[in-house]
């Protein structure tokens, strides 16, 4: 599969869909590793790499961090099929970074905030990118991404304490302008969004009583990328004073 034909689109919008990124066998050996992961790995975990909506019930699990630490998903960042996706896209050789894994259970009542990744990995300049790839139907109703179509050629936006757990920090100045440019994108399972380290994007709750809305994902960084290690330290002070006000162990 070449991927250099959606080029185009994510030059200019900050983001793009690929529908069935990976072949029926490939996706479901991702998701019996993933369900692995989950039932062996995870119970032994420490708070900065599984987040719960509730610690005492399992299946709140919202996110989990920091997956490279797994055989499966150590090589995983190394897959032909996302390097390949994530270079068309760059226009240069790019790195994985480790996996991560995000739900949003039944009733979740937190949204996620409107936020630019780059914000938090402080990549300059930003050649990075997210492959978000859904494990279950997307839609309105239990909390689809939504984009604001080519933010990510305006530049950093001011960002801020969001007292949600998994997204530290959220746009302050966020508004109608921003609303009235936004592309909710709902997915089927296997299917990817892909978007630039900068756009801003969000999520409403999620609001069905029974349906996850869980997504596994991958950064992919350009070869030119620098970090700014001045403000990821402050970033870092940042997220560990939010965790330590949540009661977070690390």
């Amino acid at each position: 599969m070449t991927f250099d034909p959606y080029r185009p689109a994510f030059d200019r919008d900050g983001f793009v869909i690929v529908p069935q990124m990976l072949g029926p066998g490939e996706f479901a050996e991702l998701c019996a590793n993933l369900d692995r992961y989950i039932r062996e790995v995870v119970p032994a975990l420490p708070d900065r790499a599984a987040f719960y909506v509730d610690k005492s019930r399992p299946e709140t699990l919202k996110q989990m961090q920091y997956m490279g630490g797994d055989p499966y998903f150590r090589d995983y960042a190394k897959h032909p099929t996302w390097v390949a996706l994530a270079e068309a896209l760059l226009g240069e050789e790019a790195q994985g970074q480790e996996p991560e894994w995000f739900n949003k259970p039944p009733g979740t009542q937190s949204p996620t905030p409107p936020h630019q990744d780059n914000y938090y990995f402080n990549l300059k300049p930003p050649s990075v990118l997210t492959i978000w790839m859904a494990l279950d139907p997307v839609d309105e109703e239990n909390g689809c991404l939504r984009y604001v179509a080519g933010s990510h050629r305006r530049g950093i936006r001011p960002h801020d304490r969001s007292n949600i757990l998994g997204f530290s920090q959220g746009v302050t100045d966020y508004g109608p302008d921003d609303e009235a440019r936004e592309v909710k994108i709902c997915l089927q399972p296997g299917d990817v969004a892909v978007h630039h380290g900068e756009t801003i994007h969000r999520a409403d709750p999620n609001r069905s009583a029974t349906r996850n809305r869980r997504a596994f994902a991958m950064v992919f960084k350009g070869v030119s990328c620098r970090r700014d290690e001045e403000a990821f330290a402050r970033y870092q002070a940042a997220v560990k004073a939010q965790h330590e006000m949540m009661g977070l162990k690390t």
